[in-house]
Formats: C-alpha cells, structure tokens, sequence
C-alpha cells in the first residue's frame, strides 16, 4: 500500500475539529437537545392486539396523527404487545377514550390497552441524570485504563479523542433537531468504546516504534504507525459501517436513532483516532526517552 503522510495534513484537520467542536459547544448551549419522552416525561401505554396484520410502523403512524406530541413505539415480549410513550401527560378517561377510538377507526377494534400510566418529570429527570452519569462515568473509566495502559500523554490524546467525537454528535443532534432518547444514549456509550478501541491500536503501533526506532522523531513516527495499522482500521470501520447502514436503512423507525449515532460515531472515531489522538502526542514531543522513564519508574 502506498504510504500516506498524514501528518501533512494534522494542522488543517486540528483547526477544522476546532470550528466543528466550538460549533457543536455553542448548538448543546444555546440551541439545546431535543428531548424524546423518555427524557421528558408524558403518558405511557401497553397495548396488545390479536391482530397480525397490524404493523409497529401502522401503529405509529395512527398514534402521530393524533397529535400528542413525541411519540415512541417499541415492540417488547411476543410480536403482538407494544409499549408505546408520547408526550401529552393528560392521561384522564376522555383522552383514553378518545385514543381508543381514533385507533379503532385506523387499525380496527382488535386491541386492548394492558396499561395506561403518566410517566412524570421526576423519572425523567432521574432517567437523564443516569444517563449523564452513565457517559461521565465510561469515559473516566477509559481515562484510567489508558493511563495504566500508557503514559500520561497518551492518556491525554484518547480522551480529548473521546470528547472530541462524543460532543460534535450530540451537535449533529442539536442541529437537526433529532431526538434525544435512551437508545441514542447506549449509542453514545458505545461510540466510546469503538473510538478507544480504534485509538488502542494505533497507540500501540506507536510505542512499539517509539522503542525500536530511537532515531526517529514522533513527527514521522506516527505517521509510520498509521499507515502500518492503516488497512486494519479501513476494513473495520467498513465493515461496521455496512452493518450500520443496513440497520438504518431496514431496520425501521425505532433503530433509526440508533444508528445513526453510530454511524456518526464511528466515522469521528475513526477520523480521531488519526487526527486528534496522534497530533497530541507530537504536540508534546513523545520520544523513546520518555517512555522509557515512565516505564522504569
């Protein structure tokens, strides 16, 4: 394979991660998330049907169009039971029945509603605030693995990595308005993991060079190194990507989040781990002198 010098292009690539980070700060600031009622609170339904005709995407299609504000459906136990969340919070007996009846008129008589409850602003701010915790807590976790891992250097480079993917897809969410639901949360969650894992790699190569290769500087050195992981990280990030693609494209409404959010994540992951989490380590002049003081002490 013919060699890349990416390190050509590092300056040019920090200054567009910057903007995009700035950009996406600015959008989580003073534009916001759009919450989904897992986030927000409203009124929750079980519903079951005998009815094998009646399909996930009929059904949301017939809850939408009753206008109460986000809706989410979710198929759970055998294929005829759905739970179903949307924004209105006014869950009195006229609303039920006036819901019961414009589903009769679009899907027919052959359901029941299992339960019916209000799912308050105090679980969904509970439900945020874990899910918050649940990313601090991911990315404090990497931050120790790495720093045990490696040196302090390149502690620093995976994290900023991290922050760096994590915060411009929640401002591609903030952006176009996309929600925001628990689902996009275990996205985000894994995003951290595929981006370490792709950082790993690479920072792996690195030491090893920086130990056989004393003469060289980290300037090149990790140019070297990534080409030498170059096509591990092209057939992974495809491969994943494929996968990605098809479950957004087939997968239907509920997985569209989802995949999306990761699909972004492992295109940042992948662009980071090259262009964020390396120049670090040249920023900061890692040479083999200081591996091996770390090492030794």
């Amino acid at each position: 394979m013919k060699k890349i010098y990416f390190n050509k292009f590092y300056k040019l690539f920090n200054i567009i991660s910057l903007f995009l980070v700035i950009v996406s700060i600015s959008l989580l600031l003073f534009k916001g998330l759009n919450y989904g009622v897992d986030f927000k609170g409203g009124t929750l339904i079980e519903l079951r049907t005998n009815n094998d005709q009646i399909s996930i995407s009929k059904l949301r299609k017939s809850f939408m169009n009753m206008k109460l504000g986000d809706v989410s459906v979710k198929q759970f136990g055998n294929k005829n039971d759905y739970l179903i969340k949307f924004e209105k919070k006014n869950n009195n007996d006229d609303m039920i029945l006036s819901i019961k009846k414009d589903l009769t008129k679009s899907i027919g008589s052959d359901f029941n509603f299992r339960r019916v409850e209000s799912v308050g602003p105090k679980i969904s701010s509970e439900l945020l605030k874990s899910g918050i915790l649940a990313i601090f807590l991911s990315l404090t976790a990497m931050l120790f693995y790495i720093w045990i891992r490696f040196e302090w250097q390149f502690s620093l480079g995976a994290i900023i990595a991290l922050f760096h993917d994590v915060i411009i897809t929640l401002g591609f969410f903030s952006l176009f308005n996309l929600e925001i639901n628990l689902s996009i949360v275990a996205a985000v969650l894994t995003i951290v993991g595929y981006s370490m894992n792709d950082t790993v790699v690479i920072y792996d190569r690195v030491r090893e060079n920086l130990i056989k290769f004393s003469d060289i500087k980290i300037y090149d050195l990790s140019n070297t190194s990534i080409n030498e992981t170059l096509s591990r990280t092209i057939i992974t990030s495809i491969t994943t990507l494929l996968a990605l693609v098809s479950i957004y494209i087939f997968g239907g409404e509920i997985l569209k989040g989802f995949s999306l959010a990761m699909i972004l994540g492992v295109i940042f992951g992948t662009y980071s781990s090259i262009f964020i989490a390396n120049p670090v380590l040249v920023s900061l002049r890692v040479s083999q002198k200081s591996i091996l003081k770390e090492d030794k002490d």
